[in-house]
């Protein structure tokens, strides 16, 4: 081979690694499957008294499910203790009831190689959920608008390592309430492709979102699979309330999803102990769970706990801390002792920025999300703020970090190409491993590589700009924004859909309330 003719193939493959390295890819990871062992905090006796101690709260001391005469009637019919409207439930009627929930199930999305398994050893992550706020470097906090829902579906479904398109990324204060969910249901299924979550905000519109799928896979594929997991919160301690109870009987009836999830800030809403936390959370996920098998039995659930703890100086809740972390890990146990999937975890701060008090937290919460055995961690990018903010910035910062969260689940490979007795040979006593056949043949996948971190030489950021993290970060919004682009949907469908949304908001009156 001539000079020039070697010059010009280095010039060729230098030309075909940039145009690879610059080359608009969309891609999604498979959801997490743990090789891993769970970390767990219980012993057996430990994990027995808490067990029983949630079935004694739920026998003599009982939960109220306000304003819910049909729910009342179907805890009566199924042998309940009924006092006015608190419902005292005999254990043995809990542990028959919990047999019939399904220990994993296929949540199916729109494109079917982004369907998500939850439960076993999986683990599925989906974005921050319900902020009335946005923050962004630009225009700093602010309501929250369509505009900005639209955005955040987008960079969930630009981003690598998140599974799922959530549910309320923030809340679209420019939209009437009593119909904003029909928006924000159309973004997910027409912005993004991948699994999505339906309103919980009031009955009927858990039927809008039911109905909707049912234009967007077909009736019957709906009612014989599950295309929806929504969060159904509990009022803690031990209150289950009309609104949510509602929609969580929609989702029962017709084969979809619910995640139960108390709400817990310790010290307020449950006992400042770990022990005592735990057996009310157990308590009201027993009861929910139930509840909702009453409704159908093998309706697909999640056992929920959104944990914090509490700053008792100011009130403010907490984040990332012990307290909340042994909970989470404990929580798991109890979990994975019963059969259930298991909801807890995110990326969770009580900062007001996406800087080092927020990564602190976050990376805490991450990593015992991930330790827990968590099945679907909710939040898992984007939350600010205790959870009044979603940030653009913290998103895709945390969804950078979740490529690590999915590293770590792989375990240590110790096949034969991992032991690299061939590199150490070859190297031997003295030499550099950077130009052996073994970091040769696998320096491409060898190391996780963030998207967004910057480990240029000092020299280089300086010149650049010295930028520091949320920079870097706006930057990166930018750039997924821009290189968007919209999945193919079946023309048809959505003039179904957009039919649907018109044809609902003309007989929905409008309101903010």
């Amino acid at each position: 081979m001539s000079q020039t003719a070697r010059v010009a193939r280095k010039r060729g493959g230098g030309a075909a690694r940039r145009a690879e390295r610059t080359a608009i890819r969309i891609e999604t990871a498979k959801f997490i499957e743990r090789k891993i062992p769970n970390f767990e905090v219980l012993n057996n006796e430990a994990l027995e008294i808490i067990e029983n101690n949630a079935r004694i709260v739920l026998e003599t001391i009982g939960v109220n499910f306000i304003n819910n005469p049909d729910a009342l009637d179907r805890w009566r019919e199924a042998g309940a203790d009924i006092v006015g409207e608190r419902v005292h439930i005999p254990r043995d009627l809990v542990t028959e009831l919990c047999k019939s929930v399904p220990t994993i199930y296929t949540q199916h999305a729109r494109n079917p190689e982004k369907s998500v398994i939850i439960g076993g050893n999986n683990l599925v992550f989906a974005p921050v959920y319900g902020p009335p706020f946005v923050r962004d470097l630009v225009g700093g906090r602010r309501y929250a608008t369509l505009t900005d829902f639209e955005a955040f579906v987008k960079l969930g479904y630009m981003s690598k390592w998140l599974h799922h398109s959530g549910g309320t990324v923030c809340e679209p204060t420019d939209t009437p309430v009593s119909v904003r969910h029909l928006d924000m249901l159309y973004a997910h299924m027409s912005l993004s492709d991948k699994p999505f979550m339906g309103s919980v905000t009031e009955p009927s519109r858990a039927q809008d979102s039911v109905e909707m799928c049912e234009i967007l896979f077909g009736k019957e594929f709906v009612q014989k699979h599950t295309v929806l997991t929504s969060l159904i919160n509990i009022n803690s301690p031990l209150t289950f309330d009309d609104v949510m109870m509602g929609a969580l009987e929609v989702y029962a009836r017709n084969n979809q999803a619910s995640i139960i999830s108390p709400f817990i800030v310790g010290g307020a809403m449950a006992p400042v102990s770990v022990a005592g936390t735990l057996t009310q959370v157990l308590a009201e996920v027993l009861a929910g769970i139930s509840y909702s098998q009453l409704v159908r039995s093998g309706a697909p659930v999640i056992m929920g706990a959104f944990v914090s703890s509490i700053d008792m100086k100011s009130g403010a809740p907490t984040f990332g801390t012990p307290e909340a972390t042994q909970v989470t890990y404990g929580v798991g146990q109890l979990a994975r002792r019963l059969g259930l999937p298991y909801r807890s975890a995110g990326a969770f701060t009580g900062s007001k920025l996406p800087d080092a008090h927020a990564a602190y937290e976050t990376a805490n919460s991450l990593n015992m999300g991930l330790l827990a055995g968590v099945n679907f961690m909710l939040h898992s990018c984007g939350w600010l703020e205790g959870g009044l903010v979603s940030s653009f910035e913290k998103f895709v910062m945390d969804a950078d970090q979740l490529g690590v969260l999915h590293h770590l689940a792989q375990g240590v490979e110790i096949d034969e190409n991992a032991q690299a007795m061939d590199a150490i040979a070859e190297v031997g006593p003295g030499g550099h491993f950077l130009g052996c056949a073994h970091t040769q043949a696998n320096y491409k996948t060898a190391f996780w590589k963030s998207d967004l971190l910057d480990y240029k030489p000092f020299e280089t950021w300086m010149e650049e700009g010295g930028r520091d993290a949320q920079a870097f970060a706006s930057l990166r919004v930018e750039q997924l924004l821009t290189n968007y682009q919209k999945p193919s949907l079946d023309v048809a469908t959505d003039e179904a859909l957009r039919e649907y949304i018109i044809k609902k908001k003309e007989t929905t009156p409008e309101s903010f309330q």
